[in-house]
């Protein structure tokens, strides 16, 4: 598929039901998850940042880096291929947008902006802040020649900040910015999940990660969910990724990322 089909089959899926995307981290394990049957691939900062033996969250990847991986991922797959972009790779939101210019020119349906700052003395951005950056990203996105799904993150759980109400607040004022897609990973229950799936009207991404992994596609589907990654859950287990990767295809559960 070119561009534009890939993209229009990333919106599509949306609109479909609930559905995993599975987190590649190179060209052979984007493959291998495609040849699984799973519908999307996204790519991943921290596995990405685990191959190259870094630390996930603390602006240690590169712009040019991280489009680099995304660009051989989406190339190696005819699936559409959305990239995890952290937290748009620039001081401004100018340069966030450019970001996303970038990202768009090389082939990829998708991309996410989060509101971590990747500093260690203050993890979140604060709102306006965040606000404004998704705001710029989907400005980018509205004037991209082909269709892109901008997914936006609020990250306070990942950071140990369990304010649901605050989380909400933000993934609100970021789909009033324009993103398509919201996203509040390191939720810890079905409750969280199923109220920040009420509190929007876009669909909500959710991570099969920690406690969330006890429940099935079919019942993150009925708590709200519309779309769900794995993150790197995948990529740390090395060598022992493919049976849970086999799982997740066929059964539609996630025990082995236990």
């Amino acid at each position: 598929m070119d561009n534009t089909s890939r993209g229009e089959v990333f919106r599509g899926l949306h609109d479909q039901g609930v559905f995993v995307v599975a987190n590649a981290w190179d060209e052979h394990s984007a493959r291998t998850l495609t040849d699984l049957g799973f519908p999307a691939l996204a790519t991943s900062s921290s596995a990405l940042a685990l191959t190259l033996g870094r630390k996930d969250g603390v602006n240690a990847l590169s712009r040019s880096e991280v489009l680099a991986n995304a660009e051989a991922i989406a190339a190696s797959t005819p699936l559409p291929v959305s990239a995890d972009l952290e937290s748009g790779y620039g001081t401004t939101p100018d340069e966030v947008a450019e970001t996303f210019r970038q990202a768009i020119a090389t082939g990829l349906a998708g991309g996410s902006i989060e509101d971590a700052s990747g500093n260690i003395d203050s993890r979140i951005r604060d709102f306006g802040e965040s606000v404004e950056r998704v705001a710029a990203a989907a400005q980018a996105v509205k004037e991209s020649p082909t269709p892109f799904t901008l997914t936006a993150r609020a990250e306070n759980f990942l950071y140990g900040i369990t304010d649901l109400e605050d989380t909400i607040a933000r993934l609100q004022a970021f789909e009033a910015a324009g993103a398509d897609v919201l996203y509040a990973p390191g939720l810890p229950d079905a409750d969280a999940i199923r109220a920040v799936c009420a509190a929007l009207s876009k669909p909500v991404n959710v991570l099969a990660a920690g406690p969330i992994t006890r429940f099935s596609v079919t019942e993150l589907g009925e708590l709200g969910a519309c779309r769900i990654s794995i993150g790197g859950g995948l990529a740390r287990l090395s060598g022992d990724w493919l049976p849970v990767a086999r799982e997740i295809a066929g059964q539609g559960t996630f025990g082995g990322l236990r």
